[in-house]
């Protein structure tokens, strides 16, 4: 059984205020930068391009945050249309993928730490979208399997 690669991946957590960064070579899913809005969507994806050719990304993961049950709400189409933004912006195709409760299980994860509101404040984005790669990584890696197997 010749095991399929698995492409590296930039993984994204895209907030209101702050986007979670996170990378993958493999099948670990790593925090690594924040990129803080400014207002300047442009601006803000140049540094996401930046991020993606510094890190050699061949895909970018943008989580999706649906609502509960399952639906799109206001902030999974503000999600979904800034990830067609991105597609139309880098050379590495975009996909989304389900994130349902990721912030949830990162800030639990760093108040688990003991970490302090202002620490948690300032790696809980990235540590979101790794938890959010982390969960895409998973499922590619089964699917590839089935494929294989």
């Amino acid at each position: 059984m010749n095991a399929t690669r698995l492409p590296r991946a930039l993984g994204l957590d895209l907030g209101s205020k702050r986007i979670g960064v996170a990378v993958s070579a493999g099948t670990v899913a790593t925090p690594i930068d924040t990129v803080h809005r400014s207002g300047d969507r442009p601006r803000e994806h140049r540094e996401i391009a930046d991020l993606v050719h510094e890190w050699e990304a061949e895909i970018v993961v943008v989580g999706l945050p649906y609502n509960m049950d399952g639906s799109v709400g206001p902030m999974a189409k503000k999600c979904e249309a800034e990830a067609k933004a991105l597609g139309d912006t880098l050379d590495v195709p975009v996909v989304l993928y389900d994130e349902r409760l990721t912030t949830v299980s990162a800030e639990r994860s760093l108040m688990e730490q003991n970490m302090n509101a202002e620490a948690r404040r300032k790696v809980v984005d990235q540590l979101a979208a790794a938890v959010m790669l982390q969960a895409w990584l998973d499922s590619e890696s089964a699917s590839t399997e089935h494929a294989d197997g």
